[in-house]
């Protein structure tokens, strides 16, 4: 899978990419992740990416041509799955949505920033539009990093056991269970013993009514869907 991130602050983005699992994925050559700064597609030497809003009104707005300059540059060297714009008045990020890009081959993220962008470039370029949650963020940098890291980590192969994944909450509309490890008694608070039995079945069902009760207790409306 290759990503390329459009954004106007490469440098507040990049390091979540260098550690861990989004860096393993990369050096194993299962993800490659670009990024493009916006500011080298300017209009002129001001690097001029952004301008007032028609109609007046507090913020500026990015300008269509240096977001169309970059686009059209990154289409005219392959073919993309999905331009996605990151941008809080977007369908909310999802597992769903995780899985099906996931099995994506190339994919353009673009990040909002200080107004958001021209519409016209939501009009004539993006396929997907996707927040993080029903919030503001000074950019979308950190949900673009927050969207990558969902998917890059489901591709076969990241992952050192690839069934954790599938275990994962979310994956079957219910959340995960209680998880424990070493020991088995700290001060006072044990381990529930099936999860010692070795009689895997009884776990399994185990796991499955822990993962139906907690989600009835904090996330019912996944029972609902």
């Amino acid at each position: 899978m290759r990503i390329d991130i459009i954004t106007v602050s490469p440098e507040l983005i990049k390091s979540p990419f260098e550690y861990s699992i989004l860096k393993r994925a990369q050096d194993k050559g299962l993800a490659e992740v670009h990024f493009h700064n916006l500011r080298d597609y300017a209009l002129n030497k001001y690097n001029k990416i952004d301008d007032y809003q028609f109609g007046g009104g507090a913020g500026m707005v990015l300008m269509i041509e240096p977001i169309d300059k970059c686009i059209s540059k990154l289409k005219s060297e392959r073919d993309y799955d999905e331009i996605i714009y990151m941008t809080p008045d977007a369908p909310i990020l999802n597992q769903s949505t995780a899985n099906t890009l996931s099995l994506k081959e190339n994919i353009i993220v673009l990040c909002g920033h200080y107004k958001g962008v021209d519409q016209r470039v939501r009009d004539l370029f993006i396929t997907k539009e996707i927040s993080i949650g029903d919030y503001v963020l000074s950019g979308g940098e950190l949900g673009a990093a927050v969207l990558c890291d969902s998917v890059i980590r489901l591709i076969p192969g990241v992952l050192g056991d690839e069934t954790s994944a599938l275990t994962d909450s979310f994956q079957d509309d219910l959340l995960s269970p209680p998880v424990y490890t070493r020991p088995a008694s700290y001060k006072g608070a044990d381990v529930p013993e099936i999860l010692l039995s070795g009689n895997f079945p009884k776990i399994d069902e185990w796991r499955s009514e822990q993962a139906y009760e907690r989600t009835k207790q904090i996330k019912p409306e996944l029972l609902d869907e």
